[in-house]
């Protein structure tokens, strides 16, 4: 675990990305609180008047929408998810607009899917848009857009949707706010000698096996999601808080140096901007999955993926479609941009580049995936 303080990082970040979840913006589900959107709103704008850039990734949409039609418990059907979302992302976005205006600033409603993440040209557009706003002035709300979502394009959680936009605007900080005090080593409502991880390296493997499931029959995230947010976050260098929105003044006072919750920090430089595009990839239409030699061979020797390294092919895709790379168990790699369809590519797997025209009957690229098409996860 790294030894740091929350004032040498934090305290030079000025793009920061804030999620609030579903506990802390509503009334234990029962509509929205309106005294804590106030709160975050009256934070925010003191942080913006600070010279600091902040997006606001925010549920509640769900949660009101089930309180207006009358509904107490979570809907598992996807239609009615998209209806609730309907219905109560229009009082989550005027609740917001309400206290923004109260200290001068305005507010832009921001609905994601991961097809707009996915699709190069509509993740250019959503960070220029994203940015224009940010030097208006104007505080983004973000949200998964609910009422198209289906389960192929969902992201799952607003803590992976806050990993993203941060990598999409290159933020210095993601703030993730819940209704627990930070990552325990063990989960504290189970174990009463788990203590608090203060400050760890963002991606430490020794993290995940520390988190639990899901906490609340309202939001959808756990503490496992934030952890994972947190690794994806470092893609672009931001570190990630995970602490309580609870605590008086939070936003505050973590930007004022104060150590609260647990500060996860980038062990790495940046991957480049294209690169965390790939990496932002959830789902994708195939998988390589590589023997040891070509794992060794991508993660120490920055080489290029060749077909004699992978192993098995899977799902349909076509040349220059994102596909994952896997280990035989099953662990994520690495994502690219592969030269050859799922036909091809099952066809010269396992063999030497020098075979790809005889095997083929026509000449290509010696690489299934190159080097500078690739990223490591």
């Amino acid at each position: 675990m790294l030894e740091s303080t929350t004032k040498t990082v934090l305290t030079d970040c000025r793009r920061i990305v804030v999620k609030v979840g579903s506990s802390l913006v509503t009334n234990q589900g029962a509509g929205l609180d309106l005294g804590a959107l106030g709160n975050w709103a009256r934070q925010i704008a003191q942080l913006n008047g600070s010279g600091y850039e902040v997006v606001l990734v925010s549920s509640g949409a769900i949660a009101e929408g089930m309180q207006r039609l009358g509904w107490s418990t979570r809907p598992s059907a996807i239609h009615e998810l998209q209806a609730a979302a309907a219905v109560g992302q229009m009082g989550l976005v005027q609740a917001y607009e309400s206290c923004f205006r109260k200290h001068g600033l305005h507010a832009a409603q921001v609905l994601l899917t991961h097809a707009d993440l996915a699709d190069r040209e509509r993740y250019l557009n959503a960070r220029a848009t994203l940015t224009t706003l940010l030097s208006l002035r104007v505080i983004p709300i973000i949200n998964e857009n609910d009422t198209v979502v289906t389960d192929e394009i969902k992201f799952g959680d607003n803590d992976t949707l806050g990993a993203l936009v941060t990598n999409l605007i290159d933020a210095d900080a993601l703030v993730i706010l819940t209704d627990q005090c930070g990552l325990y080593t063990a989960d504290p409502r189970r174990d009463p000698d788990a203590t608090l991880v203060s400050t760890a390296c963002a991606g430490d493997v020794q993290l995940e096996s520390m988190a639990g499931g899901a906490g609340s029959s309202i939001g959808r995230g756990g503490m496992l999601t934030k952890i994972l947010a947190a690794k994806r976050a470092a893609h672009s260098g931001a570190h990630t808080v995970i602490a309580s929105g609870h605590e008086p003044d939070v936003l505050l006072r973590l930007f004022q140096g104060v150590a609260i919750g647990t500060l996860l920090t980038a062990p790495a430089l940046p991957i480049a901007s294209r690169k965390q595009w790939l990496a932002g990839h959830l789902q994708v239409t195939g998988r390589l999955v590589l023997d040891d030699g070509a794992i060794k061979a991508l993660r120490n020797e920055g080489k290029s993926l060749l077909p004699i390294g992978v192993k098995h092919v899977f799902g349909e895709f076509q040349r220059g479609a994102v596909v994952a790379c896997v280990s035989e168990q099953g662990a994520d790699i690495a994502r690219g941009l592969v030269n050859y369809s799922n036909d091809e590519a099952q066809r010269i797997a396992g063999h030497a580049s020098h075979e790809i025209t005889t095997l083929l009957g026509y000449g290509g690229d010696s690489e299934i995936i190159h080097r500078d098409n690739l990223v490591l996860l």
